[in-house]
């Protein structure tokens, strides 16, 4: 079994959920969709980096857990179903401008597409879901230390062989063996004693 954190508005968050759909498929893994706040790990973020677009983009983010969160109350199976309808709009479709231009519109879309109820679209400035969204992304953080963003995966979670990473942050999710070979790797690393980060900067653009 494997913990899937995601915000969906992280396109690398995105490449890993397609790698990990296509093992678990192979292997019969069972993935539990969970959540990480961009919005919320960023809260208290003055860097001037962090503009007020780019907290405006993570709100997108934060809306579309909301909803994630609303739908998991009814359907805990379904969150992996929104996930997808959202990240494909957002990371496939370049749907970004259009989400950002009528957010309210653009998630009853993906709603309205994927076959769930429009009234979901009421989560989305709902705050009572932030309390759940952020005990998940305090729970994803407790697993892994902090200076972490998404996707954070967790191994066996629950058993005594539960290992968290970040990552893998890819820029491609491969397919078939070539799937399972790297599933195998990195489980094999964060299930492995001592091992607490493997990485480099220099990256391809994502696909």
């Amino acid at each position: 079994d494997l913990d899937f954190f995601f915000d969906p508005v992280c396109p690398w968050a995105w490449i890993t959920s397609r790698w990990v759909t296509d093992v678990s498929e192979q292997r019969d893994y069972e993935v539990d969709w969970r959540f990480i706040s961009l919005w919320i790990l960023n809260e208290n973020n003055t860097k001037e980096w962090y503009t007020p677009q780019y907290r405006a983009g993570h709100y997108l983010g934060q809306q579309g857990l909301r909803i994630a969160d609303a739908i998991r109350l009814d359907d805990p199976t379904a969150v992996g179903r929104w996930y997808t309808a959202v990240g494909t709009a957002l990371h496939v479709h370049a749907q970004r401008a259009a989400a950002r231009d009528d957010t309210l519109g653009w998630y009853r879309n993906q709603l309205s597409a994927y076959g769930f109820d429009e009234s979901y679209i009421d989560a989305a400035d709902d705050e009572s879901h932030d309390e759940y969204i952020r005990a998940d992304t305090e729970l994803a953080l407790g697993r892994t230390g902090g200076d972490v963003g998404t996707p954070i995966l967790t191994f066996h979670p629950g058993a005594a062989t539960e290992a968290s990473f970040f990552g893998p942050v890819i820029s491609e999710a491969p397919t078939g063996i070539e799937a399972l070979e790297l599933w195998d790797a990195v489980e094999r690393l964060a299930t492995m004693s001592g091992v607490a980060e493997l990485k480099r900067s220099n990256r391809l653009a994502p696909d």
